[in-house]
Parts: structure tokens; sequence; C-alpha cells
């Protein structure tokens, strides 16, 4: 894949190998398009990447899971045929809590209610209601994912029409169910869950998912709609989709690039892009940093929208409005990451045994409670690290032994509510303070966890930034409020992955329906241009449906 373009001219020429952008590939090729991806890095996937960070270690630096990867993607794509296989292990969450207990959430219902019943009695009657409640809403907002949003105000009747199925299907659940859903999605998360269970140690754990990477607290308006994003995908039994991938999340962008190079695309690494090139006002290729120009009838940016404006287009090409409401996005990336190569599996309270294993053979998650949870936003919306870090981490290697040397396990952790900004001192400097954190504290829960501890790296929100192009950190190119969702994300008048530059498009996170390892924003992306070439040139052969 290193090495130059093979040709000088192309049809689409696409920025960024994110998992997003071989989506687009990978369509696009299928439509017999000629396509390019040029990637920056010399590594596949973006923030879906796997990478030798320790001798012998495959090391997910980006997304440790692919949950939410869109079903008709695989299928139609075959990209099992592409050595693509996914895990799930019996569990997908282990929670510690501070009195030294442990929560189990099995895909097994009944043997979850069993834990919580240690908890609440009551909680564990409720609970499997609410996997219900979940499911039914996150099966509605998955509908979503593979619509191109109408462009507001200035919506057309054929827009509004493709969304007609939405709207029969919300009243198909009832008067009640719809109320309920209407009524849920400004909620904060904390007030959804307090309204259904009293245990902290089980609302903490649920909250958990809300964060997303950023910075809005489990108290926030609109942070009830996260708990629903995040179960898309999960499958029965989940409250949070959890799939890792054999061989690490970048087995799943490989299998994506092999899937557009079987279609005839190209895909280039270390070859980095220095400007998008106009002509008469519209997009007709790219510069590469190496100097090289390259031309093409599309251009299509993987990057986030700032990037792409700001760093590769030049805000003197663009509208003045659109350039204001381009500054005001919002990114608050609010999360670190840990990587750590043990020489065991931890032993957790509880956790021992037989089924040690299976009990940490999904997330592993320290939010014992809602205040936990607030307290660490607060602080890092301050700038400042939490006095205690709430944790979402896994052990991949329980599943997937390719992972590490013979023997060992490699641990990821998510640091919740990191902040972009320090208020004292900078990243530079406090970087390592980030990872002896996280072993201190994982010491406190799980004593000898540091004697375990071969190695560790730490990325700061600001290494995001640096090595994945993610402003702030922002693993959604975008935080993922209420404001900047649907037709308003990236900003409104622009939320159909088209930009105010003829022939740029957009199909990052940055895009709907937002962050996570969906490939959805890089199917709708495929979807405009492909009606757009076809209005110029007649039918594209082989578009997507």
């Amino acid at each position: 894949m290193k090495g130059v373009p093979a040709k000088q001219a192309y049809d689409v020429i696409i920025i960024g190998a994110g998992h997003n952008g071989l989506v687009a590939a990978a369509y696009l090729a299928r439509a017999h398009l000629r396509v390019l991806v040029l990637e920056r890095r010399e590594v596949l996937g973006g923030a879906a990447a796997t990478e030798a960070i320790f001798p012998g270690y495959r090391v997910d630096t980006g997304s440790f899971s692919a949950g939410s990867f869109l079903p008709r993607l695989v299928q139609e794509l075959n990209l099992a045929q592409h050595s693509l296989e996914f895990l799930e292990g019996p569990a997908w969450a282990h929670a510690l809590q501070l009195d030294g207990r442990g929560l189990t959430f099995w895909r097994d219902v009944s043997r979850s209610q069993a834990e919580i019943e240690q908890f609440s009695p009551k909680d564990a009657a409720k609970y499997p209601a609410y996997l219900e409640e979940l499911r039914r809403h996150a099966r509605l907002l998955q509908a979503t994912w593979t619509m191109i949003p109408p462009h507001i105000p200035e919506t057309r009747w054929s827009e509004l029409l493709s969304w007609t199925p939405i709207g029969w299907q919300l009243r198909r659940q009832g008067k009640r169910a719809m109320m309920e859903f209407t009524r849920a999605l400004p909620m904060p998360a904390a007030d959804y869950l307090d309204e259904r269970f009293e245990s902290q140690a089980l609302k903490g754990a649920l909250a958990s998912a809300s964060a997303f990477g950023g910075l809005l607290s489990p108290g926030a308006a609109g942070t009830a709609l996260m708990l629903f994003y995040q179960a898309i995908g999960a499958g029965p039994g989940a409250a949070w989709a959890l799939r890792s991938v054999r061989g690490g999340t970048g087995r799943l962008s490989e299998a994506l690039a092999k899937a557009a190079q079987a279609h005839g695309a190209e895909v280039c690494l270390e070859s980095g892009v220095r400007r998008v090139w106009l002509q008469d006002g519209r997009a007709a290729g790219v510069s590469l940093e190496s100097g090289e120009q390259l031309s093409a009838r599309v251009v299509v940016s993987n990057a986030g929208p700032g990037q792409t404006f700001f760093g590769l287009v030049g805000a003197e090409h663009l509208p003045v409005r659109f350039v204001r409401e381009l500054k005001n996005i919002k990114y608050r990336g609010g999360a670190g990451r840990v990587a750590l190569a043990l020489a065991d599996l931890p032993d957790f309270p509880g956790v021992s045994g037989a089924g040690k294993e299976e009990r940490l053979s999904g997330r592993i998650l320290l939010a014992p409670g809602l205040e936990y949870l607030e307290k660490a936003a607060d602080a890092a919306k301050f700038g400042r690290l939490p006095d205690n870090l709430p944790l979402e981490a896994a052990i991949p290697t329980i599943l997937d032994a390719s992972l590490a040397p013979p023997g060992r396990h490699l641990m990821l952790v998510n640091v919740q509510y990191t902040p972009y900004r320090l208020v004292e001192g900078d990243w530079e400097a406090r970087r390592d303070e980030l990872g002896r954190r996280v072993v201190e504290t994982l010491e406190t829960y799980a004593p000898g966890f540091s004697r375990l501890v071969l190695d560790w790296r730490a990325w700061t929100p600001l290494d995001m930034e640096r090595i994945f192009g993610l402003t702030e950190g922002s693993h959604s190119h975008g935080e993922m409020g209420l404001d900047q969702l649907l037709f308003m994300r990236p900003v409104p008048g622009y939320g159909q992955y088209r930009t105010p530059i003829h022939g740029l498009y957009l199909c990052s996170a940055g895009t709907h329906p937002g962050g996570g390892v969906t490939g959805a924003p890089g199917y709708n992306a495929t979807r405009a241009v492909l009606q757009d070439l076809s209005r110029q040139t007649g039918v594209v052969p082989g578009r997507p449906d």
C-alpha cells in the first residue's frame, strides 16, 4: 500500500484511510469509479488502527470496539472474505465498586439479574424491561444512521419522504412508547436512570456509556440519547455494544482496504495531503506534502470539519457565515488512553478462579455511582485531572491471544473526563502522570496489579489530536450534543455530506450520525457523491441503496 499513486487523475480522491474513508472507497470503487485513498500515517485505520507499541503486542491505539459497525456493510462488502472476524465474550461489562464488590453484566439476562440483586432486588426485577426499552430506542436510532439528513430549512419533498419510514416506525411503537422516546431524547442520563433504578452501582455503570469520550457529565441535557446510541449493535442482553476484532480493530480497516482494492481502488500510505486545490470555485484535486499534484472529479475528506476547511481548503475560499459556524463547533474531547502490557490477568475482588476470564471478557468499568462521574466531569471541565478516575477498560487478549506473547495479556484503558486543556502545567510534562495514575487506581482495586505491569504507554487528548488529527482530542470530530446532531452536524445547512465547495464532501465522524466505529458516515457520503454524479452524467452503476 505504500508508494506513489499510479495515476495523475482519478474520479475520486479520499483524504484519510480511517474506517469511514475506507468504507467510502470500497463503495465508490464498487460503483466502477477510479478511487485513490491517501493516508498521512504509515498505518491504516486512523482511530481504528492496531499498532506494535510493545514488542510482541498488537495494540488498538484508537477504538478497541467495533460493536456498532453496521452489519449491512459487512455483508455488502464481503468483509468476511477478507478475514474479518468479530469476537464477543459472555459478559459485556464488569463494574468495580468502592466497597470491593463487583457487578458483572452478562449477555444472559437472568445471570445479570442475579448479580444486580446483591445491590437491589427491585432493580434486578426492572432490568429486563430497561434492556427492552433500550433496544427499542436503539433500533429507531439505528434506522436513521443510513439516512441522509434533510436540508433544513430548504427541504425538498423527496428528502422528507425518505424519512417517512422513520416516522412510521416511531408511530408503530404506540403512543406511550412514542412519547417516552421523544421525552427521553433531551433528558440527562442521570435523570433517565434515576427514574428507573435505585442502586448507584447499577446507575453508575450504565451512565458510563453516556460520556462517549467527551466532557458531558451524566447530568448534562441530552446524554440519555447517548445511552441509546451506545446500545446500537449491543445484541441481546447487553446495554452497550462491544465486539472486538480478531487481530485488533485495525484488521477491520485492513479488510475494508482489501475490499476497496478488490474493486480497483488504490490505497497509499505515508502520502499526506497538504491542500485541496480549487479551480473555478470547485474542488479539482489535491496537492501532496511531497509536492505532487493529483486531479479528481470529486474529493472526499475523512478528516474532521475544522481540519478539512481550515487546514486543507483555507477560510478565504469559504462563505463568511460558514466560517463562523465552523469556529463555533464544540469539540471538547475528554478521554485519555493507557495501554498496559501485563504478565498475567489481574485479580479483582470477587473475580478469581475458573470464572475470571468470563467475567473480564467485556468492558471493565470504574464508575461506582453517578456522583463519582459528576465530580470527575466537573474537575475536567475546569482543566483538572479528576481525583478519582472513571475508567473504561478491556483485556482483549482474553478472547484473542494473538494480541500478546504467549501467556501475556494486554489491557487497554480509556480514562474518561481527561481534559484537553490543563489549568496547571501541560500534557508534555504530565503525560506520564496519566499512566501512573491509572496504574495506582487499578492497584487500589486489584492489589498486586502494579507488579503485573511489564510496560505501559499513555496518550493524552493532545496526543490524539497530533497523531490522529482529532481536534481537541474529540473522538467524534465534534461533541455529540443535541445541537450538533442530524442536520446540524457538522453545522446547520451542511448536514448532507456536501460542502460550500462543489466537488468536496465530508465522510468523517464529524457528520451524521457521529462517532464510533460504525461506517455510517462513509456509507452516507458515498450515497451523496453518487447522487450528484448521477445527476451530472446519468445513472452510476452499483450505487448503494
